[in-house]
């Protein structure tokens, strides 16, 4: 496909390389692929509850589920994970009534230490079992008033560096520990992120391959400011959520010029998504773009049996097929739809199989992609004024209310 550029690029390559270099040291997400993980690994063998409740929301649980979710069928993982976010009523009381909490750990997550929705969550449970250091873990800044709280009643606290953002916080303690604990190899979730990391900054294949999809994502954005991501997998719903939470949160953001920027991230999952998103993206506005996710390995052989079912035997071709195969088969479908309009721009990214070492490959990949669209941009991928806007509006109205 060949478009017409909207504007002309007015930095290169080489300075958007060399200002992500600069950008390294005092932006800390880049570098937590070398750190040491001993001491996760070693608070992880120390817990005995079956349970491990995430109270949390936005950067502090998205990321930590997108593996979760992206692992769990996969793996004979020793604890169950869960997730209390929402100050939604009816999941908080849903969630607490299927959990056994005398055999559960609760992790309390706020990188501020003072996220209401967070708090307010902690507070409830504190109304149906004691929590304390024999059943609380605390991951914050190392200054909160959630550390703070931590030192006061003995509780164990994890520190988030200052210089990781929330939604760039996944290979922290944030997303590590309670992964680790689960019983998730996180050295191999390293390991996939340190392959994307050593790849890029080595100028090897991810330095061209993200230079030129960030170049192409901002030079069309005006005619394709919809980001469509088709994952072919179930297992990446969780991937979409926190992709949607990066993209828009880092990237909705008004640059040097006091310009409006933005590209709107869409999470879709196949095949299910074939039967309504994919008629707009097919026959609708020519403004998004699409990237299909596909896994090249399910570790899965279950199989379309060979039955025949009277009626339906003009569909006999698909006995003994394996589902796998027909899902990949269903991608294909898609990429090849969207590929002979030529007028939609499509990439595909292949998961080789189910993996720690894959999903934060995808993941590690996606936070660059991130960081060097803002580049391109002249925006600051790490703040979040809007949000902060929404939280002081929040504070305000509730102290209001109990005058």
């Amino acid at each position: 496909m060949k478009y017409q550029h909207n504007f002309n690029p007015t930095i290169s390559d080489e300075n958007i390389f060399s200002e992500i270099i600069k950008e390294k040291e005092y932006i800390g997400y880049y570098n937590l692929t070398s750190q040491n993980t001993t001491a996760f690994k070693e608070y992880a063998t120390t817990v005995k509850q079956s349970n491990i409740v995430v109270i949390g929301i936005g950067g502090s649980t998205l990321g930590t589920y997108a593996i979760y979710k992206f692992l769990k069928h996969s793996k004979n993982l020793s604890k169950k994970l869960y997730f209390l976010e929402t100050t939604d009523p009816i999941d908080i009381k849903s969630k607490i009534e299927a959990i056994n909490l005398k055999d559960t750990l609760f992790i309390v997550i706020s990188k501020s230490g003072t996220t209401i929705e967070t708090i307010s969550i902690f507070k409830y449970i504190n109304s149906l079992i004691k929590c304390d250091k024999n059943n609380t873990l605390v991951i914050t800044e190392s200054d909160s008033k959630l550390s703070e709280y931590a030192k006061i009643n003995q509780i164990e606290s994890f520190d988030i560096p200052k210089n990781v953002g929330g939604r760039f916080s996944v290979f922290s303690a944030v997303g590590l520990l309670p992964l680790a604990i689960v019983g998730i190899d996180i050295d191999e979730l390293l390991n996939g992120a340190k392959e994307v990391y050593n790849s890029f900054f080595n100028k090897d294949l991810k330095y061209n391959k993200l230079l030129n999809k960030a170049r192409f994502f901002v030079e069309y954005k005006n005619s394709f400011n919809m980001n469509v991501v088709f994952s072919y997998s179930s297992r990446l719903e969780g991937f979409n959520k926190w992709y949607i939470q990066l993209w828009g949160e880092s990237l909705g953001k008004i640059d040097i010029n006091s310009t409006r920027q933005g590209l709107t991230p869409i999470g879709i999952i196949g095949p299910v998504d074939q039967h309504s998103f994919l008629q707009l993206i097919i026959e609708g506005k020519r403004d998004k773009t699409v990237t299909v996710i596909k896994v090249d390995d399910f570790h899965s052989n279950l199989k379309i049996p060979n039955i025949k079912l009277d009626g339906l035997s003009e569909l006999d071709y698909l006995n003994n097929l394996e589902f796998s195969s027909l899902i990949n088969t269903q991608a294909d479908a898609t990429i090849e739809s969207i590929n002979n309009l030529n007028d939609i721009p499509c990439d595909v990214i292949t998961i080789d199989g189910v993996s720690e070492r894959s999903i934060a490959n995808l993941m590690y990949e996606y936070e660059l992609l991130t960081s060097i669209c803002a580049k391109f941009m002249y925006i600051d991928a790490y703040n979040q004024p809007g949000v902060e806007a929404g939280k002081i509006i929040l504070k305000d109205k509730l102290k209001d209310s109990i005058k």
